[in-house]
């Protein structure tokens, strides 16, 4: 609570999470000061190729600034130019970019912390001949969803909860109505929007009979051959399994929803459903994915994935997408043989997104969360993806 932290000895410029955010899209250089203790910092924090970060902690400026040692504490700081510091709510770190600033040292406050940046939540509409259809991402976990638009009606295909006011009003920006809350599958990382867009909205809540099989309830049970209609646009399914057992894509146009089957620069894990024991099998059925299932599909198809990790370039446009076509190209897992494939994706697999196990019980119908609960337990990297490269 703010009441806990002293007043910052003159009030420092504040950045906001967006624009924080554009900066990193841009590349711009960021020397960043995450003043949370290690364990905070180490499970989550703010990445990116153009970020140089430091992490000290916040009882160390309170210190310098009784001895006297606040230039030497800075000078522990790596990097070069101004320092925009970090806390969880902008709280802690107000204080110690107020005491920089007092001392000649150009620093900056995030405002409200890595919570605040846990709630940015930007779109960006994506080519697509068949319907209007915009990217929701996440930036501090890399989490993407979807809307898909047409003639009046909305379809939002993975939503997070913590967004639903958002989808809700992007639909009336677009003059629409939310007919349909889809899932690809049961998911792990976040707590999905889907029952309480339904309860909200009177939108129907949709997942693939196979992730129904679960124990999901309260939602329709959609055939691998049953088709949606929004507006005059339609979703067509495609099971896609091997990172759970119900994961489902859907078509519109020539725009692939992949939700968490291949992504940018790396393939789903297998893990989270079966566990370590199952994810073996699992990781066989992912590999038929690609090199079966997938390949009713051509290369031109536009694939919009259900997560990024840090280090993925985006395309020309900003959106997180790219060919079919090219990611045969730039992912080995397309041409390894199968057992080939499993051991690649097996023998490496990341750390476990936080809370899993909880939040995947609360998708299923089996537990419930309030909200506050629910974002606190989706907070950090999604790490959906087998070994990828940097998990944000």
């Amino acid at each position: 609570m703010a009441e806990d932290y002293p007043d910052p000895p003159t009030d420092p410029p504040s950045l906001s999470a967006a624009a924080l955010q554009a900066k990193l899209d841009a590349g711009k250089s960021l020397r960043l000061l995450d003043v949370r203790n290690r364990d905070e910092y180490e499970q989550w924090r703010i990445r990116g190729a153009s970020v140089t970060a430091t992490q000290l902690p916040f009882t160390k400026f309170l210190q310098a600034k009784v001895t006297g040692e606040v230039d030497d504490v800075v000078g522990d700081v790596a990097g070069t130019g101004p320092i925009t510091v970090v806390c969880g709510r902008g709280e802690a770190s107000a204080f110690v970019a107020g005491l920089l600033t007092e001392h000649g040292v150009e620093a900056q406050n995030l405002s409200d912390g890595m919570e605040g940046w846990a709630r940015l939540y930007e779109a960006r509409e994506i080519p697509c001949d068949a319907a209007t259809v915009l990217q929701y991402r996440r930036p501090s976990s890399g989490c993407l969803g979807y809307m898909v638009v047409s003639d009046g009606s909305a379809a939002v295909v993975d939503p997070l909860r913590a967004f639903t006011d958002r989808y809700v009003a992007d639909a009336a920006d677009h003059d629409a109505s939310l007919t349909h809350a889809i899932d690809t599958h049961v998911h792990a990382d976040h707590v999905s929007g889907v029952r309480r867009l339904a309860a909200e909205t009177g939108a129907e809540p949709v997942l693939s009979e196979r992730a129904v099989a679960r124990g999901v309830e309260d939602v329709t049970a959609l055939a691998d051959d049953e088709t949606l209609d929004v507006g005059s646009a339609t979703l067509e399914p495609r099971p896609l399994p091997g990172h759970t057992t119900g994961m489902t894509g859907f078509t519109i146009g020539d725009v692939l929803l992949a939700g968490d089957s291949v992504f940018l620069d790396s393939v789903a894990r297998p893990d989270l459903e079966a566990g370590a024991d199952g994810a073996r099998d699992l990781a066989r059925d992912l590999h038929r994915t690609l090199t079966d299932r997938l390949a009713a599909l051509p290369d031109e198809t536009l694939v919009a994935p259900g997560h990024y990790s840090g280090p993925t370039t985006p395309a020309d446009d900003g959106t997180f997408t790219a060919t079919l076509g090219t990611l045969r190209d730039r992912l080995p897992g397309f041409a390894m043989d199968r057992e080939s494939f499993v051991e690649y994706v097996c023998d490496d697999i990341p750390p476990r997104p936080a809370n899993f196990e909880r939040i995947i019980a609360i998708n299923l119908g089996t537990e419930t969360a309030d909200d506050d609960t629910a974002f606190e337990l989706e907070l950090g990297p999604n790490n959906c993806a087998a070994a990828p490269s940097d998990a944000v």
